[in-house]
């Protein structure tokens, strides 16, 4: 053990234990965040329940756990959810994502690689064709797997069979399902809430631990008030604040917290640049709104999909902007964070 004192830059033997097999830490950081238990796995009460629940079920019956689905905004513990799923049932698990899934026979390199018992995890499961979720539907739902051989009057079908498996899908844009995809997830349909700060301390609190990080409780609390209620983005703050601490070989402190967040441009409500660009384009150049997403996403030379899933979710979180029948519009909390004087009241 080494004599060095543990200050807020120095990695400690915990850390170092947690290396990845390449004996590099910050390739398998994320890893070695993620939550191993479902003690350690902080929030989502709920959920968490409904899962002990089911799996338990499951497991005196002697079965797979039937299909599970996941939805919420980026970075709240889906992917985590289903490996802890994995390890709780002491099964295999098998991950793709729906963009990887371009062709028929990209799906069923998949599932008949699979073996009794595994679980398959899909993210971005929004992002599957039309074509690709048909020929899911008999999978989830029978088992088999029915593939179109040749084309025209000479076309076959040829059914294979399955093992039996469960599907653990995620997404961030559940709308986008269709109707009979989502009712197949017979295990459930569970939303990921956003976090409160307490609970993000929580996790900032065992983070900075794995990470051999001493960090007082005021730093923890101004990095949780600024992390978007995400623990995702908790850690990534977490990082960073390591990163300037070792730097400048000093501790942790609320001053190296305000630096390292001011030098990422995220202020006290946790908007960054391009959350404040919004608000300021919404306001300046759309008299406050409301507004179309679509003029909205022009005007900032930004795609919708990101103003929905990236920005929006926050902003209407903290109350700065509205949706309206005639789009988007910025309330009066958000012209006063950003000092701008609200001439339409």
């Amino acid at each position: 053990m080494s004599s060095t004192p543990n200050t807020g830059h120095h990695t400690t033997d915990k850390t170092q234990k947690n290396k990845g097999p390449s004996g590099n830490d910050e390739l398998f950081l994320d890893t070695t965040l993620r939550p191993n238990s479902w003690d350690e796995y902080i929030g989502q009460k709920a959920i968490k329940e409904n899962l002990r629940v089911l799996l338990q079920a499951a497991a005196e019956r002697g079965h797979p756990s039937e299909h599970i689905l996941f939805y919420g905004p980026p970075g709240l513990g889906k992917t985590t959810l289903a490996h802890l799923i994995a390890k709780e049932t002491r099964a295999q698990m098998k991950s793709t994502s729906g963009p990887a899934i371009e062709k028929v026979g990209d799906l069923a390199s998949v599932l008949t690689n699979l073996s009794p018992g595994d679980i398959l995890f899909i993210d971005e499961i929004h992002r599957l064709n039309k074509t690709i979720e048909e020929i899911l539907y008999p999978a989830m739902e029978s088992g088999s797997l029915d593939i179109i051989i040749g084309k025209g009057p000479s076309a076959r079908t040829v059914q294979l069979e399955l093992p039996r498996f469960t599907l653990i899908a995620a997404t961030t844009r559940v709308a986008m399902l269709s109707s009979p995809l989502r009712s197949r997830f017979s295990g459930g349909t569970f939303r990921l809430e956003f976090y409160t700060n307490e609970e993000i301390e929580q996790i900032i609190a065992r983070s900075a631990k794995i990470l051999g990080i001493e960090i007082d409780k005021e730093s923890a609390k101004i990095i949780a008030k600024r992390s978007r209620f995400t623990p995702r983005t908790a850690n990534y703050l977490l990082k960073r604040v390591r990163d300037l601490a070792q730097v400048e070989k000093v501790h942790v402190t609320p001053e190296i917290v305000d630096r390292t967040l001011a030098m990422l441009g995220i202020d006290t409500l946790g908007l960054n640049q391009s959350d404040r660009d919004l608000l300021k384009t919404l306001i300046n150049k759309f008299n406050g709104g409301p507004v179309g997403l679509n003029t909205l996403a022009a005007s900032l030379s930004e795609e919708e999909a990101t103003i929905e899933e990236v920005h929006e979710p926050y902003l209407l979180q903290l109350g700065l902007i509205e949706r309206t029948p005639r789009g988007r519009k910025a309330t009066a909390k958000a012209f006063g964070h950003l000092g701008i004087k609200n001439t339409l009241l």
